[in-house]
């Protein structure tokens, strides 16, 4: 059974209530009737799909993009493919969030597990919900609207599942965990408080304020993954935030908005990962590891504790230090820095005076 999505798409809009909407231009010779009906990256775009582009390094993507029509500044406008309407500003991700927002108006808060009051007081299982036979839900676990839950799961007490999630068989749901706007596997673990599908953090940052971003993507946890308490997990954005199989996430964890994680990976404790990067499968990330957005981790790569990644890590090599690089040349670095600092201090401790200083 496909799933029916998270939030209702208004629309279709025409090209030119979008550019009212999002304080852009039509250029010229665009048909200004022409009907949209969804907002989509660029690389997955198609017919009747709105993107944006707001980042030089996305212009080959640009170049290929299928969409209809697209937010553009107007130093990149002359560089869209034929038959993509442009609708230029000088702040297409300001535009696109206001885009967003006409389509999807309910995207911007978030959505409670149970509405209706009579519900409420009547109990914490919304009847629409479909709970198979040998599934646990505890006391005081929330379990919302149309939610699927499967054979074998526990749910414990005070967790929260929220509308149109469905979570497999045999899986856990620790006390206090939160898990909305997502799709989980089979036999997953969520320890207690971790929060799943949250809002990413998105915002189209500017001198006129912070425009929220609506996040209408999903999270996908597939099967045999463990999730640490306290960990977060935020949606996609547009496209999905993916958790893969057999993962296994320590406690206090944060993980991005498009965050696409491989199979196998091992994340260790308060590392956290920004938006719309991408490990391979068999990752390991050590303790406290920072990862910049859009960077790409390869198959098998590991990642020294403390180390802070800013840029895409080849398949299979061991990386640390700030920033992080081959763990032979970042310890070259420490050990030349040792035998300075000590030459250093040997002359202080001699009396001596050192250049510069």
């Amino acid at each position: 059974m496909e799933h029916p999505g998270f939030y209702e798409r208004a629309g279709p809009f025409s090209l030119s209530a979008i550019a009212a909407a999002g304080e852009a231009r039509l250029a010229d010779g665009v048909d200004s009737d022409l009907l949209i009906k969804d907002v989509k990256p660029l690389d997955s775009a198609g017919q009747g799909d709105l993107s944006f582009l707001d980042n030089r390094k996305y212009l080959p993507v640009f170049a290929k993009t299928g969409a209809s029509a697209c937010f553009v500044s107007p130093k990149f406008a002359s560089q869209a493919p034929v038959g993509v309407a442009r609708l230029i500003t000088p702040e297409p991700y300001r535009a696109f969030a206001k885009a967003l927002t006409l389509f999807y108006p309910q995207a911007l808060r978030p959505k409670v597990a149970i509405e209706d009051a009579s519900v409420r007081s009547a109990g914490l299982i919304h009847p629409s919900a479909v709970i198979e036979s040998g599934a646990t839900i505890e006391p005081g676990a929330i379990i919302g609207r149309e939610a699927r839950i499967g054979s074998g799961t526990k749910i414990a007490a005070g967790a929260v599942v929220g509308y149109r999630v469905y979570i497999g068989r045999d899986c856990f749901v620790g006390p206090n965990a939160s898990v909305t706007h997502a799709l989980v596997g089979n036999h997953v673990i969520i320890h207690a408080g971790a929060a799943i599908g949250q809002d990413g953090f998105g915002f189209a940052m500017g001198p006129r304020g912070h425009l929220k971003l609506p996040q209408i993507g999903r999270v996908i946890i597939q099967d045999h993954v463990e999730i640490g308490s306290n960990t977060t997990i935020d949606r996609g954005a547009l496209r999905d935030t993916v958790i893969g199989e057999g993962t296994k996430i320590d406690n206090l964890v944060q993980i991005g908005h498009n965050v696409v994680v491989g199979r196998h990976c091992v994340i260790v404790a308060q590392t956290g990962i920004s938006g719309s990067a991408e490990l391979g499968d068999f990752v390991a990330l050590g303790g406290q590891v920072g990862v910049v957005g859009h960077v790409k981790i390869g198959t098998g790569a590991q990642i020294a504790a403390s180390s802070n990644v800013r840029g895409d890590v080849p398949p299979g090599s061991r990386w640390g230090g700030t920033p992080a690089k081959p763990v032979r040349l970042w310890f070259r670095e420490l050990t030349l820095l040792r035998k300075l600092a000590e030459r250093k201090d040997l002359k202080l401790d001699q009396g001596e005076d050192i250049p510069g200083e």
